[in-house]
């Protein structure tokens, strides 16, 4: 090794020899000699540390060396080795006027500046990606930090850079930077803003990847799939994308499913509308008939006890408007609510009701209120529609008829009548 660096070193002495005996040649072959120099080293030396660098990472049995390599942070790193070759050869070279490498000077300190920055976003993005790889970073997503300080890092570097080209000292170019503020407010009031509201989303835990949210003024209806500093974008159930603003989350009001996700349970909401002439009082016979339903037995027994009881209070004479009596649309919703008790898919650890709300033009509503045991959506569905398929279908059992509107078959029935 230390042959091969004395041979190099004596060759380097020699072409400065030869351009220091040859001004006028010097004048070209100095230029064209950095430049194949710096071409040589990119495609050669960077290839070789490329290639060591991954049979070392190969080696080890750590992860985050990996996820160095796999974010780029080596090879945006390795061109700043043919910039630091040309910029250590070109002082002193014969051939080259002092202003040719003053510029040479500046240029190459400001893209070693630049090639520094994006190698540090490299390794912001590889520590990204191994925070990311961790169980529970969907509730803490840092992305939009990340992007931060990214931001932060180009403006810094931008400045170094710019200073560096120019000739100036850097503390001048950001005091006057500071002349213009507010300028560069109102460039960066998106971001400023973005910031706020990420800060506050996060520290609140109002949303995360993976929770459905719905936020109509949006257009959005689906699960959050991206996170970042000014955008958060939603993956709609139609598998559209829909984007919207950070700030924009943050100030307008959404609904987010998590919490239904993490209950364990969904609701459902749905009436059963009963045409009220359909609605009668029953006779011993229909309580007979009734009885023989398992899910009505005991619930029919207690009812002709209470109601037996009560009616002997009252006189012979009495009318039969003094009399207590069962209803059909009554037994219809005791019926309705063991039949859900006992439904193996609805949750009975959480709220379960079956109610009367107020007659309309639309006949009663008998409202269900319930959760089922699953969150998943088809089996919600399959479970909602196979409830109230059995009740419609059962509810000629009590002599109830449902409502709907008159369809054109009803005209056509009047029509020929």
């Amino acid at each position: 090794m230390l042959a091969v660096q004395f041979e190099v070193t004596a060759w380097w002495d020699d072409v400065r020899a030869y351009l220091a005996e040859h001004p006028t040649a010097a004048v070209v072959l100095a230029p064209l000699l950095l430049a194949a120099l710096w071409l040589l080293t990119l495609l050669v030396g960077r290839r070789l540390l490329l290639a060591m660098a991954r049979r070392i990472v190969q080696r080890t049995s750590t992860q985050w060396d990996d996820l160095v390599l796999e974010s780029g942070f080596l090879p945006r790193l390795s061109h700043a080795v043919p910039i630091l070759v040309v910029l250590s050869l070109s002082e002193g070279l014969p051939g080259l006027e002092p202003w040719m490498t003053t510029w040479m000077q500046r240029i190459g300190s400001a893209a070693l500046t630049v090639v520094v920055i994006l190698s540090l976003h490299a390794v912001l993005d590889g520590l990204h990606a191994a925070y990311r790889r961790r169980p529970d970073t969907s509730k803490r997503p840092i992305k939009g930090y990340v992007q931060l300080v990214k931001l932060l890092a180009s403006l810094a570097g931008g400045a170094v850079a710019i200073a560096t080209l120019v000739g100036s000292d850097v503390s001048s170019l950001v005091a006057g930077i500071g002349v213009s503020t507010a300028v560069v407010l109102f460039v960066f009031k998106d971001t400023i803003l973005s910031l706020i509201a990420s800060i506050q989303l996060t520290a609140n835990d109002m949303v995360r990847i993976g929770d459905w949210i719905e936020m109509p003024k949006q257009g959005a209806d689906g699960d959050v799939i991206d996170i970042a500093l000014h955008t958060i974008k939603v993956q709609n159930w139609d598998k559209t994308i829909t984007t919207i603003p950070t700030f924009e989350l943050y100030a307008q009001s959404f609904k987010n499913w998590r919490g239904m996700q993490e209950s364990g349970g969904r609701r459902i909401k749905r009436s059963l509308h009963i045409d009220l002439e359909s609605i009668r009082f029953l006779d011993d016979a229909d309580v007979d008939r009734l009885s023989r339903i398992t899910l009505l037995r005991s619930y029919l027994e207690e009812k002709r006890s209470a109601v037996a009881a009560s009616n002997a209070e009252l006189a012979a004479e009495s009318p039969v408007t003094d009399r207590r009596r069962l209803t059909n649309v009554g037994t219809f919703r005791a019926y309705c609510f063991a039949y859900l008790k006992a439904h193996p898919e609805i949750h009975t650890g959480m709220t379960l009701l079956v109610r009367q709300l107020q007659a309309d033009e639309k006949g009663l509503p008998i409202e269900l209120y319930l959760f089922t045991r699953t969150t998943a959506w088809a089996e919600y569905e399959r479970i909602q529609a196979d409830i109230f398929d059995h009740l419609l279908a059962v509810m000629p059992e009590f002599e109830l008829r449902p409502f709907q509107l008159p369809s054109g078959a009803d005209l056509h029935a009047i029509t020929r009548a």
